[in-house]
């Protein structure tokens, strides 16, 4: 009977390579392969990609780009720094209509043409942040803010925001702008390992 479980077990964790070669399955999570999600009206299948050959993208593979960010770049204000696992359950929560959540790529607009983004992200460049009237916008607009002479963030949305990975300094820019004009670091999640960490897992990328 064990060898019978063990048996079909392997069978269900069977994936196949870009040769049509039979290989076990790539998992996100223990016992988690894939999740359904909403990306700008179309379903995307979240996932690590399956071909265990598969190599992070030549892009990424400099080891000498920008400057190494902090863990907790912003003290003494609170910001959560996130891993993969936990952007992976906004983006959830964001696909299942929780509009109390924006995942939002801080990259300027190149980048994601380059490398993809997160699914259910939005492009808002960080430039756009550190430009105070452009920010108030984008606050009012987007992020739920109301924007008067005194800001009410009692609706703000939690931010889940990326740039290009550890090395990359758009997000903490993004991040600080905001917390100036006194968004909520409760509300602001910081994935420092950003898109070239995402790539490394071979995680899906869409066009934002």
């Amino acid at each position: 009977m064990k060898k019978l479980i063990l048996l079909l077990t392997s069978l269900m964790a069977l994936g196949v390579n870009a040769e049509g070669e039979v290989t076990k399955e790539v998992f996100i999570s223990p016992g988690v392969v894939s999740i359904d999600i909403t990306h700008q009206g179309e379903t995307v299948k979240l996932q690590r990609d399956q071909d265990r050959d598969n190599e992070i993208s030549s892009f990424y593979v400099k080891t000498t780009r920008g400057k190494i960010q902090k863990m907790h770049p912003f003290a003494p204000h609170a910001v959560e720094t996130v891993g993969e696992l936990d952007v992976i359950e906004y983006v959830k929560q964001k696909s299942a209509g929780d509009d109390t959540i924006l995942v939002i790529d801080t990259r300027t607009p190149n980048w994601p043409v380059i490398s993809g983004g997160i699914p259910t992200a939005v492009n808002i460049p960080y430039t756009r942040f550190k430009n105070k009237e452009k920010a108030l916008e984008i606050m009012e607009d987007q992020l739920g803010v109301q924007v008067d002479d005194v800001y009410d963030f009692s609706y703000a949305k939690t931010l889940v925001m990326y740039c290009n990975g550890v090395w990359c300094g758009q997000t903490p820019a993004a991040i600080s702008a905001l917390l100036k004009y006194g968004y909520p670091a409760a509300k602001l999640k910081y994935y420092r390992g950003g898109m070239n960490s995402w790539k490394s897992l071979g995680l899906t990328t869409v066009n934002l």
